[in-house]
């Protein structure tokens, strides 16, 4: 309740000063005639006493009904009451209207906009939506309205943004009323517990990424064979007793050094290609951390036989995630096999796994060379390099983080990356809790 200060204006102030002295006279004069002094002055002061009662009834009846009653009139205190309350009506309808303008030119804005957009309430439920979403979600006024939005988008991918929508940015699916057209969905939490969806038309993107995933798909798998018969003929002729042969060891050495490299290039490419498919569902299975890490670090040894890392090991023994075992192990075999090609000869590589109360976690840290700010954002970009001549001088594709990027997109997982130049680097693959397993 808003408790505003009244002023009285000099002129109700004097009606007020001489209704009191007008009261006081009367009950004076009635009980001089009738020589009942009190009897009058108690009359007078219920009089008095009425009068306000009957003033506070009328301003009580119109608070209850406003737009039916008009603010009624009176002298005294009341009559600036009642003039304040008037003021403030106004004010009122005032910002009102301009309120009910600005929503106006707001509902006419979203409604000339081409994506779609749709107002939930706090029971996920649609209470408002504009043109576009007839188009692009098939949405029809008024039947549609006060409906749950799961029950006109059933797809279960939806469902599950819907729920999670705060651990992922969006969601792509087919239009429910054009299975030729794809829309990425967003929603946005705003006041009052009710939530914005907005969905766009995404179809020419999708189209052409399309078109890249089969190209590179395809290039790949067209590649797999010139490779294997060149490395045939190079392991033959390394092998051969030939004497003409021998003048050439370096070369060849060379080359077969450039085909195992194209031929890891190929197999990730075409790794990356199956874990964007729409069509490459995830089997999923109780994936013991703890179990997986220790092969992948026995991997990591034989991997670094020459430089001679320390290894620690972090691991909680019971912790297991629901997810998919070979693309757990390449995403984290990866992150492993990175840190001991960029972290110099006797330097420490931690891999821990835990879990909190925000989810699970891998982590793998070095103290490596570290990098720079600036390159962060770009690192799970394909064949992106910090330094690309000692990138290719590690063996490495640049296709690494990628695949643990879209590995972790497939398991509702995140990536998060530290690193300060010149002391190390740290990744942590955090997963969020409904990936653990209760048991296994």
């Amino acid at each position: 309740m808003i408790k505003v200060a009244l002023p009285l204006s000099d002129y109700h102030r004097s009606q007020e000063i001489w209704l009191i002295i007008a009261l006081f006279f009367i009950a004076l004069m009635g009980g001089w005639l009738s020589t009942h002094w009190l009897l009058f002055l108690c009359l007078g002061l219920s009089f008095y006493l009425a009068w306000h009662l009957y003033n506070a009834y009328r301003l009580l009846q119109w608070f209850s009904h406003p737009k039916k009653i008009t603010l009624p009139e009176a002298v005294g205190i009341w009559g600036e009451i009642f003039d304040h309350c008037y003021h403030w009506q106004q004010r009122n309808r005032k910002r009102k209207r301009k309120l009910s303008t600005m929503l106006k030119r707001v509902r006419r804005f979203t409604a000339a906009m081409p994506d779609a957009s749709v107002i939930l309430s706090a029971e996920q439920e649609i209470e408002w939506f504009n043109k576009a979403s007839r188009k692009l979600l098939g949405f029809r006024s008024p039947q549609d309205l006060g409906q749950p939005i799961v029950n006109l988008i059933r797809y279960p991918n939806f469902r599950h943004y819907l729920n999670h929508y705060q651990q992922q940015d969006s969601v792509k699916l087919v239009s429910p009323i054009n299975p030729n057209m794809m829309l990425r969905i967003n929603i946005v939490p705003y006041a009052g517990h009710r939530y914005l969806l907005s969905a766009r038309d995404v179809t020419q993107l999708h189209r052409l990424e399309q078109v890249r995933r089969d190209f590179v798909a395809n290039v790949s798998h067209e590649l797999r064979t010139p490779l294997t018969v060149i490395a045939g003929f190079l392991e033959a002729m390394t092998d051969s007793d030939d004497e003409s042969l021998k003048n050439w060891q370096r070369p060849l050495f060379l080359m077969n050094q450039q085909v195992l490299r194209m031929r890891s290039i190929v197999e990730d490419l075409l790794l990356l290609s199956r874990l964007e498919s729409e069509n490459y569902q995830i089997v999923t299975e109780p994936v013991l951390l703890a179990e997986l890490l220790e092969e992948i670090y026995h991997d990591a040894e034989a991997l670094d036989q020459e430089n001679k890392h320390v290894f620690i090991l972090k691991l909680d023994p019971e912790l297991a995630l629901e997810g998919n075992a070979e693309e757990l192990r390449s995403a984290f075999s990866n992150l492993v096999f990175n840190a001991v090609r960029y972290t110099p000869e006797g330097g420490e590589i931690t891999l821990h796994c835990y879990q909190d109360e925000r989810g699970a976690h891998v982590a793998v840290s070095d103290t490596g060379e570290g990098i720079a700010a600036e390159h962060i954002p770009r690192l799970t970009e394909r064949f992106y390099r910090v330094d690309v001549g000692r990138s290719r001088n590690q063996g490495g594709t640049g296709l690494g983080l990628a695949i643990v990027k879209h590995v972790l997109n497939r398991h509702g997982a995140q990536l998060h990356i530290e690193s300060v130049v010149g002391k190390g680097s740290l990744f942590r693959c955090d997963f969020p809790l409904h990936a653990i397993c209760k048991s296994i």
